[in-house]
Parts: structure tokens; sequence; C-alpha cells
């Protein structure tokens, strides 16, 4: 996998808590990124900085039709995306670094 594998990802401040969905070209550093608060804004100022969700899409324009897409979701289909594939909220973080 190239350092430009274009994902959608949702980082999250705690189990159910609040929500940030992100699209990226490297997922791995722009996790770390969120996790360290070295990106300024919502995600610094609110703590969120568990990687709880994410999928890889084969190119960024189906990357950004797809962040669009959850951002237009209401909570609880979010949370349901979430609890599906992580119902333990585990921070991704780690399965990144393999």
């Amino acid at each position: 996998m190239t350092s430009k594998q274009p994902a959608v990802y949702i980082m999250a401040s705690g189990e159910r808590a609040t929500l940030y969905v992100g699209v990226t070209g490297n997922l791995r550093l722009r996790a770390w990124e969120h996790r360290e608060g070295l990106v300024e804004g919502f995600t610094k100022r609110y703590g969120v900085k568990r990687l709880v969700w994410f999928e890889y899409r084969p190119d960024f324009p189906s990357a950004i039709e797809r962040e669009k897409q959850l951002k237009k979701w209401n909570r609880a289909w979010k949370l349901e995306l979430i609890e599906t594939t992580n119902p333990e909220w585990r921070d991704l973080w780690e399965d990144l670094l393999d």
C-alpha cells in the first residue's frame, strides 16, 4: 500500500462521544496527527483522538464522495456504522502500525 491510499475515517473523543469524519491520503499519518493534537481546529478543541472507524477507497473522488455522504448522516447512523465493526470502540490506531 502506498502512502497515497485514499481513506475515509471517523475519530472520536471517547465511546459514543464527539465524532469527526475526515478523508486523507495517508491514514496512518493523519490519525497520528489527531492523536498528538497537531491538527488545529475541531479535533484539537474537543479532544477527538481515537480512530474508531475507517475504510480505504479506490480513489480520491470516491473517498471525498463517501466523506460527504457520512457527514450528512445523522448521529445514530454513524454510531451504528462504528459499532458494527468496532463494538468496543477500540482505538484502531494500533491496527495501522502492522
